[in-house]
């Protein structure tokens, strides 16, 4: 076995076996001519070329911007679908077809999409939930499901005014657009429209949300004056809100910003406990009769 080999007598060591081959922590002679580093000079080669790295946009002062970030602007669609219609040849500018990623343009050129990119723009679904306590906006999270997982058939509203049929694709790429904490209920929002999705979450959204925020403590006028404007949160002052009293223990909070957990940290502040939340309207689209755990279909003709 392995175990019992005895140590070899210096005697009986053979000559090298082969010419070319050093004695143990002797170094081989480097043949002549040979210019190569030492080998721990030299860096290991996985026998492909590395790729050169990528360079950066270059800074333009030109006055163009690229072509999907102006869709976005327009609101034609998100940047990412731009991308999708560009590389499909469903996208012109002044009448002309361009289907080069990257393309830049100036302000003034009109672009359009092409009717095969208005007709999958059409087909993007957007939902609107009524979130019970107990679910998460997004991902599952320390055992708690999405809100998501209520968009069945089962639980679409018997009212829902809209025609459109449920259909399992609607929950392709459909994502929220905003969120509400665990505690809270209320209106959220999901859709496939990454136009809407702009809207509503952009960093220059400036689309209102409204909502009735239960809560315990006593709050005089300097404290009503600072929830409307002059307090800040991680450091960064926030916008002007519209706070009032809706009865002696709701507050009414319209914002134009979404912070995370923001109205509960503002009362927070001021010496307010938040014991209940409920957003009621996003832009122009009030949550209504809608009830809870339930969802249905944003209108053709409503708009955030």
């Amino acid at each position: 076995g392995f175990g019992d080999r005895s140590p070899r007598p210096e005697g009986d060591r053979p000559a090298r076996p082969y010419g070319d081959r050093p004695e143990r922590g002797e170094r081989a002679p480097r043949p002549e001519g040979d210019a190569r580093p030492p080998r721990h000079e030299r860096k290991q080669w996985s026998g492909e070329p590395r790729p050169a790295p990528a360079p950066a946009e270059p800074q333009r002062d030109d006055g163009t911007l690229r072509l999907s970030k102006r869709m976005a602007e327009l609101g034609l669609c998100s940047r990412r679908e731009a991308d999708e219609y560009i590389e499909k040849g469903w996208v012109r500018v002044d009448g002309r077809v361009i289907s080069e990623l990257g393309a830049r343009v100036r302000p003034e050129q009109a672009i359009e999409l092409d009717r095969r990119g208005q007709t999958v723009q059409d087909r993007r679904v957007t939902i609107l939930l009524n979130k019970p306590v107990g679910y998460v906006s997004g991902q599952a999270e320390d055992g708690y499901e999405p809100a998501s997982v209520l968009i069945t058939a089962e639980n679409r509203w018997a009212e829902d005014p809209s025609e459109t049929r449920f259909l399992n694709t609607h929950h392709r790429g459909l994502a929220p657009a905003g969120r509400l904490d665990i505690d809270s209920i209320g209106l959220l929002v999901f859709t496939q429209d990454g136009r809407i999705a702009r809207a509503l979450i952009g960093e220059d959204s400036a689309i209102e949300k409204e909502y009735h925020v239960r809560v315990e403590g006593t709050l005089d006028a300097e404290g009503l004056r600072l929830l409307n404007h002059g307090l800040s949160l991680d450091g960064e002052a926030l916008r002007p809100a519209k706070v009032s009293w809706l009865n002696e223990d709701q507050l009414r909070f319209v914002l134009r910003e979404g912070k995370k957990r923001q109205i509960r940290r503002m009362c927070e502040l001021v010496g307010l406990k938040v014991v209940g939340l409920k957003r009621v309207r996003i832009g122009r689209v009030m949550l209504g009769n809608l009830p809870p755990g339930q969802w249905r279909y944003l209108a053709t003709n409503e708009l955030f």
